[in-house]
């Protein structure tokens, strides 16, 4: 007899993992599935281990660039790209353990394999070698099977030459020059990283400047920062062709119709996302696609098929771990019968952990004025914080976009010293309907970063007091 649950999900990174323990939290009797371990992309090969190495980068680079800003001198600073590595894999495998311990005692069930729908009840769980160990059913089940890097034929991937942000944090060996193909914010997180340690690093971007989403001002301020750093950037240009040339990678280009040929020891391949749908049964029941993604009713993350559920990247963007968390949540909350909001897209933070790091909620200044918004902006440089200055922070700034009409707060966009934590109370304010005076009127603790915020709204306004 087949064992049953109430939930089934299909996926055990963050976002089915986290419904997991959520739909245990509300009585459901509920079971995980994953051939891997639990975090998916997340926690095994994205968000944690890549900040371990970017972390590593940052002390190299504020040790060797700026300790004597500080009193601190050195000699003979090295580092053993190696060692560098091990810490990052030894991070990701402590906190998949650490899921897996959340799992069990959260009392959720958690079955290793490859689970592939049978029947709008049934799945039916693989092994390694594609045998069947086991069928469940499941009145509801939930796929969050997550996404993967996007291959193009003329960037053909071999995970040797031609590499995936898998390999990347996993290299035997540092390169002494990589290409970067995509600029966004995985492309440039590696890209800061390799920097750091000595690679010569060239970025390749089809649009008109790095990170693409982000306000045009933030990505012109990062961008002078890396050429100025000796990073190659080029922006407006298609890759032709990438091709292995005995030890190197050939790689053609095109800018403005002109055609040049870049080499490297390594080429990553950052260009995007897609889908993880194949393989598990979709087609068979009928469940409906689109662009290679699930599509879903996002009230409730319903497939067109009842009783049948998705979440996380496998239904599209924003490809981001918290959204994907928060879906599930908002998912088995729905089954259960929980009246909530929807979840707003629009107030969704983006970062990017670089240094200078990148972050922004809401509008960008371009967006807001195609959608007609007379505005009010305000503007806060680092280099006139007391904090900043004191602890060798000065670059970058808080940006505000506020609708000048009635004092909405349309954006927020952050690039400087620990902007991925700063922009949670932007993002708090949006959801909270802040205005302008709100924030203003808000007392900040001094001295902190977050002061620039309050500055920001204050500049907007007319009322700043330190700039």
């Amino acid at each position: 007899m087949p064992n049953k649950y109430q939930i089934a999900i299909l996926g055990g990174g963050p976002g089915g993992y986290v419904a997991a323990i959520r739909a245990a939290q509300l009585g459901f009797k509920t079971v995980v599935i994953d051939k891997d371990n639990l975090g998916g992309i997340c926690l095994n090969w994205g968000c944690i281990p890549t900040k371990s190495l970017l972390k590593n980068a940052e002390i190299y680079d504020n040790v060797k660039n700026h300790g004597k800003d500080f009193g601190i001198y050195t000699k003979d600073l090295s580092f053993k790209f190696d060692e560098i590595i091990k810490r990052s894999r030894d991070i990701s495998d402590k906190i998949t353990k650490n899921v897996e311990m959340l799992i069990k005692k959260n009392k959720v069930d958690r079955i290793r394999g490859f689970g592939k729908l049978i029947s709008q009840n049934e799945i039916k769980v693989l092994d390694k070698d594609g045998k069947k160990t086991e069928t469940i059913t499941a009145d509801f089940i939930i796929i969050a099977t997550g996404a993967r890097p996007k291959v193009f034929p003329n960037i053909p991937v071999d995970r040797e030459n031609i590499i995936t942000s898998t390999e990347a944090m996993s290299l035997s060996e540092q390169p002494k020059e990589l290409i970067i193909i995509g600029a966004g914010a995985i492309g440039i997180e590696f890209a800061y990283f390799y920097l750091v340690l000595g690679t010569k690093v060239t970025v390749i971007e089809m649009m008109d400047h790095i990170l693409p989403v982000e306000d045009v001002e933030v990505s012109q301020t990062l961008e002078k920062n890396f050429k100025k750093r000796g990073i190659d950037i080029y922006t407006k240009t298609m890759v032709e062709s990438a091709q292995v040339k005995g030890k190197k990678v050939l790689v053609t280009i095109n800018q403005n119709g002109q055609k040049k040929e870049l080499t490297a020891d390594k080429v990553l391949s950052a260009i995007g996302v897609t889908g993880n749908v194949e393989g598990f049964g979709l087609e068979e029941l009928g469940i409906e696609l689109f662009k290679n993604h699930i599509k879903v009713d996002k009230k409730t993350y319903q497939t067109n098929v009842s009783n049948i559920y998705a979440i996380g990247d496998v239904i599209g963007p924003p490809w981001l771990a918290h959204v994907a968390s928060a879906e599930g949540i908002h998912c088995v909350e729905a089954i259960k019968g929980i009246n909530n909001p929807e979840i707003d897209y629009a107030n969704i933070p983006g970062c990017t952990y670089c240094q200078p790091q990148v972050a922004s909620v809401g509008l960008t200044e371009t967006k807001a004025i195609e959608l007609g918004y007379e505005l009010k902006i305000g503007k806060f440089p680092f280099m006139a914080s007391g904090k900043a200055f004191a602890v060798g922070e000065r670059e970058g700034f808080v940006k505000l976009i506020f609708d000048a009409k009635y004092g909405e707060l349309l954006g927020g966009h952050i690039i400087g010293s620990e902007a991925t934590e700063l922009i949670a109370e932007v993002a708090l304010a949006r959801a909270m309907e802040a205005t302008g005076h709100s924030i203003i009127k808000t007392v900040h603790a001094h001295p902190t970063l977050s002061e620039s915020i309050m500055e920001a709204a204050a500049n907007a306004y007319g009322e700043a007091i330190h700039i």
